[in-house]
């Protein structure tokens, strides 16, 4: 019974906090050379979804109430539980990281736009795309390690950015900013994006890469990024190697940075559609995401395809 008290006496001050509306009159502090400081250590986790659940459909807006709830059963769910007889035992809930509460304007959905808080339908020539690539996933499993997802690789890990969105868990950024330059390092299999605020333009179509060519600029406090030439292999929702994507980056208070991203990419969707998150200031540092040196999986994936190889020859 005080357990339960006290996950509500917690729950409860986390809304409220969740709740308090930013400073209209706050101005974020400026580095060295004049730039809005929007360094440090932030994570995006959170409880609210990237699209509106399906049981939610034309509730834009959780109640406190509700916002309460669902943040006090996460908090329960956090118990770690030994596995089930028979279950080898896999992650479990004491070992996600994917927030504590819900946005502060407990919305049912991170997407804001389009109304409903969904990602729009794929276009013809999208879902044609999708298809092709899961057939020959299907086809060629692991013929060799290219074969396999890029997080299986160690190479990108594709909500970690850009667009950045939470995943199960290494949900922080550390920014840092220099003259000309903003630089954001993702947790997530350690990437780090160099965004120039030189006002050069984009590189050459000819050139593609996983995380797309990002430039930036100012407008007021807030960051504003542009980024296209990305890759086909990026596949972001869906989207192709034409997708242009628009990041704001704001701090509405010392704690908050305000992340905004718009994806257009009239190729893969019906229309544009938009987002809004949060992110919370969080103590560093970021802990080293040694994926390759520790990366099992990937070489005993290889060896069982080519053992199932063998024994279908022997058939």
């Amino acid at each position: 019974m005080l357990a339960r008290l006290a996950l509500c006496v917690i729950a409860c001050a986390l809304t409220s906090l969740a709740q308090t509306p930013a400073d209209r009159n706050w101005t974020p502090p400026r580095t060295a050379d004049g730039q809005p400081d929007i360094q440090g250590y932030w994570t995006n986790g959170t409880l609210t979804p990237l699209e509106r659940p399906r049981d939610l459909e034309g509730k834009a807006f959780l109640t406190p109430e509700e916002a309460q709830a669902l943040e006090m059963q996460a908090a329960q769910n956090r118990v770690d539980r030994p596995p089930a007889p028979g279950d080898p035992g896999g992650y479990n809930e004491f070992w996600w990281e994917r927030g504590s509460k819900v946005v502060g304007s407990r919305r049912t959905s991170l997407i804001v736009d389009p109304p409903d808080g969904r990602i729009p339908a794929l276009t013809t020539e999208a879902q044609k795309r999708l298809d092709n690539a899961r057939a020959l996933a299907r086809q060629h499993p692991a013929d060799g390690p290219e074969n396999r997802s890029m997080q299986e690789r160690c190479l990108l890990w594709q909500t970690a950015g850009p667009p950045m969105l939470p995943a199960g868990y290494n949900n922080m950024y550390q920014i840092v900013q220099a003259p000309g330059y903003v630089v954001i390092l993702v947790e997530m299999i350690h990437d780090a994006r160099i965004i120039p605020l030189d006002g050069g333009p984009h590189v050459p179509t000819s050139i593609r890469q996983w995380m797309g060519d990002s430039r930036g600029h100012w407008e007021g406090n807030t960051l504003v990024v542009d980024t296209t030439n990305f890759s086909d292999k990026t596949r972001f929702r869906g989207s192709g190697q034409n997708l242009h994507l628009v990041e704001r980056f704001t701090r509405t208070d010392p704690d908050t940075l305000l992340y905004e991203f718009t994806v257009d990419d009239p190729q893969s969707f019906t229309r544009t559609w938009k987002v809004e998150l949060p992110m919370t200031r969080s103590a560093g540092p970021l802990f080293e995401y040694a994926c390759n040196e520790g990366n099992y999986a990937l070489t005993d994936i290889l060896a069982g395809a080519r053992a199932e190889e063998r024994n279908a020859q022997k058939e």
